[in-house]
């Protein structure tokens, strides 16, 4: 065993070198980590909600964008996102389905796409079919 630490002793006093300073960095970085009070992390990003504006029969809706913002204060999403007051249910030109205006599905259909039912009779009317989704 003497024999053992006297033929290898530069390689294990190298050893415990790099595992001391080792050590000692990592103690100093979870120390200096202790001196920095933590912040709440704030995410801000702006999602996109379209607004369906109602329009007359047969003419295809204007959609406007607005913007959530979560207030880091309060953590609470602030949107302003009102129902259509003509469009009951909306579809699109190049589906044959009809959707709620608040259903996932309605909310991706482009705007120059989007037609707006005034009942679901009205849709079912011109051959369009509910949406298992979204109308139940």
């Amino acid at each position: 065993m003497k024999e053992f630490f006297v033929k290898n002793e530069a390689k294990i006093v190298l050893f415990l070198g790099f595992i001391l300073v080792a050590v000692i960095s990592f103690e100093a970085g979870f120390l200096q980590g202790k001196k920095t009070p933590d912040k709440p992390i704030v995410i801000e990003k702006p999602s996109e909600s379209p607004k369906i504006e109602p329009q007359a029969a047969g003419s295809v809706p204007t959609i406007k964008v607005t913007t959530t913002s979560i207030t880091p204060a309060t953590g609470q999403n602030s949107t302003s996102l009102e129902t259509p007051k003509n469009c009951a249910y909306v579809g699109s030109k190049n589906s044959n389905k009809y959707h709620l205006p608040t259903c996932t599905y309605a909310k991706k259909i482009k705007p120059e796409n989007l037609v707006c039912f005034s009942s679901a009779e009205d849709a079912q009317a011109k051959n369009y079919q509910p949406d298992k989704s979204c109308v139940k």
